[in-house]
C-alpha cells in the first residue's frame, strides 16, 4: 500500500538524522485518500457504511450544471446518488484517512525516538478535500468548502500549543512562515505572506479575502464570512452567495434575496478586481469571461 512505502521512506530518513547536528528538511506527501478508494484493513480503523452518517448537505444530484458533472471523480457513482452508495464511499474515505493517520503516527513516533521532536518544526496540511456526497457531488472540481478548505497545523519551537486561529490564509503562506520560524530572510520575490505573527499576536488579521479559480468555469471569493461564487458554463452565467458562519454547509443560496443584493454587488466587484490583480486569463466583465468554450486542460 503506497502510504506504507512513503512512511517507511520517511522513517528511514529520520533514523539517519539521529546522530547528525545538521538541520534537515523532510517533505512527505501521501497520495491517500485519493480514489480509487481501496482502504486496507490491516492499518488504522476500518469503517462500515452503518458507522458513518450522511452529511447535512447530502443531495442525490447537484441542482445545476457546474461545468464538471461529467468527469472521472463524478463518474465513480451513477446518478442519482443513493444514500447507501454515498455511505459506502464515505466509509471507504474515512478508512483511508485513518490509515494515513496511522502512518503519520509512525513518523511522529520515530521523530520522538531519535530525540528531535522538541526542536523540529512540523507542518501538517492537506491538498484538497472531496465532496463525497455533499451537494450531490463526489469530487473536488467545485468551489464548496468541502473541496477547497483544508487543514493547516503548525507545531514546534515558538508555536503555542492548542491555539486555534480562525483567519483566512493560503497554503503558499507556509513558505515565508517557515523562513520566519527558522530565522531566514524571506526572499524579495516571495508574494505570499507569513502567518508567523499568528503565533504570538492576538490581533493577527490574516488575509482580507481569499480567491478560488477552476478552469474558465468557476470563480469564487470569500470575505467577511460570505462566499460569492460565479459560474460560466456553456454560455450560462450563475451566481451563488453563502453566509459561511450561519450556513457552514452552504445549503442556502442567498444571491436571489433582495436584502443581500448589495452584498452580491460588493463581492462581484471584489471578485472582478481580484481576478485582474491575480493576472487571471478570464475577464469576468466580458461575455463568457472572454473564454466561452470550456478549457479541456
Amino acid at each position: 500500500y503506497s502510504s506504507v512505502y512513503f512512511a517507511d521512506a520517511a522513517v528511514d530518513f529520520l533514523k539517519e538524522q539521529q546522530e547528525s547536528a545538521q538541520p534537515f528538511l523532510l517533505y512527505l506527501s501521501f497520495t491517500s485518500p485519493h480514489d480509487p478508494r481501496t482502504p486496507p484493513t490491516w492499518y488504522g480503523h476500518s469503517y462500515t457504511p452503518q458507522q458513518v452518517s450522511l452529511p447535512p448537505n447530502y443531495l442525490p444530484r447537484h441542482p445545476f450544471d457546474n461545468g464538471e458533472l461529467v468527469i472521472r471523480d463524478e463518474m465513480l457513482l451513477p446518478f442519482p446518488r443513493t444514500e447507501q452508495a454515498v455511505r459506502e464511499e464515505i466509509a471507504k474515505y474515512y478508512s483511508m484517512i485513518s490509515e494515513v493517520d496511522y502512518q503519520v503516527g509512525r513518523v511522529m513516533e520515530t521523530l520522538k525516538r531519535i530525540g528531535k521532536d522538541k526542536n523540529t518544526i512540523i507542518v501538517f496540511a492537506g491538498d484538497n478535500g472531496l465532496a463525497v456526497g455533499e451537494h450531490g457531488l463526489l469530487g473536488k472540481q467545485n468551489p464548496y468548502d468541502c473541496s477547497i478548505r483544508v487543514p493547516l497545523i503548525f507545531r514546534g519551537p515558538g508555536i503555542p500549543a492548542g491555539r486555534q486561529v480562525d483567519k483566512y490564509v493560503y497554503l503558499h503562506d507556509i513558505y515565508p512562515t517557515l523562513c520566519d520560524l527558522a530565522g531566514f530572510q524571506i526572499p524579495a520575490t516571495v508574494q505570499s505572506r507569513s502567518v508567523f505573527p499568528a503565533f504570538s499576536e492576538a490581533s493577527f488579521k490574516g488575509r482580507d479575502e481569499v480567491f478560488f479559480a477552476y478552469l474558465n468555469i468557476q470563480r469564487a471569493v470569500v470575505k467577511d464570512q460570505f462566499k460569492l461564487v460565479r459560474y460560466n458554463v456553456n454560455g450560462v452565467a450563475r451566481t451563488q452567495l453563502f453566509d459561511l458562519k450561519a450556513d457552514p454547509f452552504e445549503m442556502k443560496d442567498l444571491s436571489g434575496e433582495k436584502r443581500y443584493q448589495n452584498k452580491v454587488k460588493q463581492l462581484t466587484s471584489l471578485l472582478s478586481a481580484t481576478t485582474k490583480q491575480a493576472g487571471d486569463f478570464c475577464n469576468l466583465d466580458e461575455p463568457g469571461w472572454g473564454h466561452p468554450e470550456k478549457w479541456t486542460q
